[in-house]
């Protein structure tokens, strides 16, 4: 194999999305020929240490520190290392100089559900330069590779569809009694359309069980949904966490009727996966990357419509056989992800374009 950068400034103490895919790719790709950026602050032994202020966080001014930092200091270390290719697991890479880049593309939702920010601008000036740029681009679905062919008119040849993975020593089956309530893990963005689950739970008039929210409070979208809960008197039927550990998500998973996963739109869809290998039933959408992940497992709704939500619940509720199939089927349907294999299906990628 080639020698390769890898770029892990998104890995922290507590990784989520980004930060899970690049820990597990840091671990999982052949040590040989490969060099890991390692934040400074994380305790662990990492290849180059780089400066803590540039580990993901709140604020323009530490995304710009970062893309600074790729910009200034990582091409240096590709000289110093005479590295052949700077691979990223997500879309930012060094421009206008002579370093291969292979980043990893997740969703587009900005762009399909754009809003006057900075993200907004980063995926309309910064993104189309680092796909123009990037030797090839790995993507994590299908629905994503079709997402930069339609929106940026990436070439075909450039897009690589792969199989992400998850933690299969967190996520599994445990006996232990399922209770009535639906369980919701993510952030409170307009995509997540919580607003159409919380009308769905109304209308499925299923009284004695709740919605689970797990996810950080959001001055900007969670009191309006709150607001919504009050006019729908749902409040005593409703519970709100905010960040959990591992121990707890499993717990969750495994005791919850099911994971509702309605977004508008998904890249790839990991908490499906995660219920799906704790043989957890799950509700997701019909659109995006979610029926790839899923398969013929679960419940596919119709996001844009309440109704088709509530129908997918009491589905649930009074199929008898609705936990027996799940865990039949989801373990099995969940293990073909593994990051192992998707670290040889990178290398695999690399090696051909290499040749």
């Amino acid at each position: 194999m080639p020698s390769i950068v890898f770029n892990g400034s998104y890995i922290t103490k507590k990784n989520t999305g980004i930060g899970v895919v690049s820990q597990n790719l840091a671990r999982t790709l052949s040590a040989n020929k490969l060099t890991t950026l390692i934040p400074q602050d994380l305790g662990i032994k990492g290849d180059i240490y780089i400066p803590n202020n540039l580990s993901p966080g709140q604020g323009f001014k530490r995304h710009f520190n970062r893309l600074l930092w790729l910009q200034k200091t990582v091409p240096k270390i590709m000289n110093d290392l005479s590295a052949e290719y700077f691979l990223s697991p997500l879309l930012e890479a060094p421009l206008f100089t002579n370093v291969k880049s292979i980043v990893l593309a997740h969703d587009l939702i900005p762009l399909r559900y754009p809003s006057l920010s900075f993200l907004t601008l980063y995926h309309l000036i910064y993104i189309p330069l680092i796909l123009k740029q990037s030797k090839l681009i790995l993507c994590n679905s299908s629905s994503t590779a079709d997402d930069l062919n339609s929106f940026y008119k990436v070439p075909r040849n450039k897009l690589f569809p792969i199989k992400l993975g998850f933690n299969h020593k967190k996520y599994y089956p445990i006996k232990i009694n399922r209770q009535k309530f639906f369980l919701i893990l993510g952030r409170h963005n307009p995509h997540k359309n919580l607003e159409r689950v919380i009308e769905a739970f109304s209308f499925a008039k299923i009284n004695d069980y709740k919605l689970v929210f797990v996810g950080p409070f959001d001055k900007r979208y969670t009191p309006r949904l709150l607001k919504m809960i009050d006019d729908l008197n749902l409040r005593h039927l409703c519970e709100w966490k905010g960040w959990i550990d591992d121990n707890e998500k499993l717990l969750l998973l495994n005791q919850c009727q099911a994971l509702v996963i309605a977004s508008l739109w998904e890249g790839f869809g990991l908490p499906a996966l995660e219920a799906m290998a704790c043989g957890t039933p799950v509700i997701a959408s019909e659109r995006g990357a979610l029926p790839e992940v899923i398969g013929n497992y679960g419940y596919l709704i119709d996001p844009m419509d309440s109704k088709s939500i509530a129908t997918a619940m009491n589905e649930v509720v009074n199929d008898k056989k609705c936990f027996e199939n799940a865990i039949e089927q989801g373990p099995n349907r969940a293990a073909s992800y593994n990051w192992s294999n998707t670290a040889r299906s990178i290398e695999k990628i690399i090696n051909e374009i290499d040749s």
